[in-house]
């Protein structure tokens, strides 16, 4: 053993390639689609010629029954030679195997051998029930396919029966001609099938880039590794506008993962994100609303060469930091009312300290008097009718910042809200940004005085709103895009436009309610936005009715 040579090991065999893989598999499947498919057609088109003989027979059969001399003869139980050459003149022209006339006994009156005239019938004569009967069965003839009829007398009685029969031989040597030109037709179909498969695979290698299914396998894990391990969003269209690739991230911050090979303008997208993806755009940091999210996109095209592979966004949640913002705002808007309060305060006590100081004691008492009726004293108070702390102190500061653009802004009569919010920052957003642009609009309006009056109405949870300026209106282009994300009737540049109004739309179809436009300008006062927002009040307490959507309050 050991002056052996040592033999090389066994090389392993190649497997072929995916290519090649793809085109026998295909072959293998044609072959048994085609095949089944032949014995399926063959065995339909054979059950399906022996009914169309069936009724061929049938309809031979009727024709029989139907003739003067069959009838008298049956009817008189006279079988006489004129049945039988009746009978088979009938058979000579219309081909068939044979043609029986029988009385009500089974007794045959006519029959292709004459020899067997004036015996009974080798078959059941069903007809005899009165009812048409087709058949394919035996008799004395061989198979066929059969059509009974039964003969009539004057009297509307059964007296006989017509049996017309067609040898089975014929079915089968016409289902063979079919099934001739079929095997033709499938032979040419295969070889049609085999080229298309044969360049159906040369197609895959070119798309693939030559590569095995392992290889594609690895890209595919590192594709999945690289989309799915990082937290940006990642959309994908191709060059035809069709949705490629939508990460877990993206689906998380969009609402869902659209299927791929959706069409952007089907995928249910947002508004700003369509946009982005339909008009192919380049854009950075740009920021996007959608139902519930603020979002930070980025958009390019992808490109390969000249090749134009398509478009591609990543998306960033910026929500957090809004609420954040969102909740500062809300703490300076009290901050300020605050400061408002007190610095109203101050100025009134110094009014009565001096009134008091100086004798005046009756001026101080009507001084006293004027200030218990004055409503912004008592409204924005525990003792008012708005008993959330949040919509108070929001309405005592923007009371104030209206004061000092000459502004009137007042509560109106029917408003009420026993208890406190139940998402008092969301409310403040609404209600801040319809008040913020209400005072603008008052503000730059051509009524004088400039006024802007609110209605808060809670109705078994739900808050309705009611913001109504003495403004010159919406202008009627602008009504169907007021609502979109940066537009603005504005024309202040000092400071970004185009938000408020979004979000606060936004933010009030979150909790399942509305944000609409009833009415864009009017005689006597400007815009009238009304809010309905489910859920938003604690419903322990709440008078029924709605605010008034008209112009409350105008001079």
């Amino acid at each position: 053993m050991l002056g052996m040579p040592w033999a090389d090991p066994p090389r392993p065999r190649p497997h072929p390639r995916f290519a090649t893989q793809a085109l026998l598999v295909q072959v293998a499947v044609l072959l048994l689609i085609i095949g089944l498919g032949f014995a399926l057609v063959a065995y339909l088109l054979h059950a399906e010629l022996e009914r169309q003989y069936e009724q061929r027979a049938l309809a031979v059969a009727r024709a029989v029954a139907a003739d003067d001399v069959v009838i008298r003869a049956v009817a008189a139980h006279s079988p006489g030679p004129q049945v039988q050459r009746r009978a088979e003149e009938v058979r000579r022209r219309t081909g068939v195997l044979f043609v029986v006339v029988a009385d009500d006994q089974g007794i045959r009156y006519s029959h292709p051998d004459p020899a067997r005239i004036g015996h009974r019938v080798s078959t059941e004569p069903e007809a005899l029930a009165g009812r048409d009967v087709v058949t394919f069965e035996r008799g004395t003839l061989g198979l066929s396919a059969r059509g009974k009829v039964p003969v009539l007398d004057g009297a509307g009685r059964v007296a006989g029966q017509v049996s017309v029969g067609i040898a089975a031989g014929e079915v089968s040597r016409r289902v063979g001609d079919l099934l001739r030109g079929a095997a033709g037709f499938t032979g040419l179909a295969l070889l049609l099938g085999l080229a298309a498969s044969a360049g159906l695979a040369r197609r895959l290698k070119r798309q693939t880039l030559g590569l095995e299914p392992s290889d594609l396998a690895d890209l595919l894990r590192e594709r999945e590794a690289v989309l799915h391990g990082i937290d940006e969003g990642v959309l994908a269209v191709d060059a035809a506008g069709r949705i490629t690739i939508c990460n877990d991230a993206a689906a998380r911050l969009l609402g869902g993962m659209p299927d791929p090979g959706t069409a952007v303008g089907d995928a249910g997208l947002p508004a700003g994100v369509r946009t982005l993806l339909a008009e192919r755009r380049t854009v950075r940091g740009v920021l996007l609303a959608t139902e519930d999210r603020m979002l930070v996109a980025t958009a390019g095209p992808v490109r390969r060469g000249q090749h134009d592979l398509g478009h591609v966004v990543t998306l960033r949640d910026r929500t957090d930091l809004d609420e954040m913002t969102r909740e500062l705002d809300v703490v300076r808007a009290l901050s300020d009312a605050l400061r408002a309060q007190a610095h109203e305060y101050t100025n009134r006590l110094h009014t009565l300290s001096g009134l008091l100081s100086l004798g005046h004691r009756d001026e101080a008492a009507a001084y006293l008097r004027e200030l218990a009726d004055d409503p912004l004293a008592t409204e924005y108070g525990d003792g008012g009718r708005l008993r959330d702390p949040y919509v108070r102190g929001l309405l005592a500061a923007k009371t104030a910042v209206a004061s000092e653009c000459a502004v009137d802004l007042r509560l109106s009569q029917d408003s009420f809200l026993p208890g406190p919010l139940t998402c008092p920052l969301d409310m403040v957003t609404v209600l801040g940004n319809l008040v913020d642009n209400a005072i603008s609009a008052a503000r730059s309006g051509a009524r004088r005085p400039a006024w802007v009056e609110v209605s808060l109405l809670a109705e078994a949870g739900i808050l309705h709103l009611v913001v109504v300026d003495s403004g010159d209106g919406v202008p009627p282009q602008a009504c169907d895009r007021l609502f979109d994300q940066d537009f603005t009737t504005s024309a202040d540049d000092a400071r970004p436009h185009g938000v408020g109004l979004a979000l606060a739309r936004r933010v009030a179809r979150r909790h399942g309610g509305d944000l609409a436009l009833t009415r864009p300008s009017g005689a006597d006062c400007g815009a009238v936005f009304v809010a309905r927002i489910p859920g938003a009040v604690e419903p322990a307490r709440h008078l029924s009715g709605a605010p008034s959507t008209g112009c409350v309050g105008a001079p």
